[in-house]
């Protein structure tokens, strides 16, 4: 169970890294409302992530 808690942090923290690097601050905070809004069960966050996201990724 631990091994599995390490492999998830580390996975997370290096997907959290790759967008920083790729989409800057903005992108960290809209994977920050993904992650809470899932976890929320909060569509609202959801649905502001993911458009977000898209505006990042149409501009880039």
């Amino acid at each position: 169970m631990v091994l599995f808690q390490l492999l998830s942090t580390v996975l997370v923290l290096g997907f959290e890294q790759l967008v920083q690097w790729e989409y800057g601050p903005v992108g960290v905070i809209c994977f920050c409302l993904l992650a809470a809004g899932m976890r929320m069960r909060n569509t609202t966050c959801v649905s502001l992530g993911a458009v977000v996201f898209v505006l990042l990724m149409v501009q880039a």
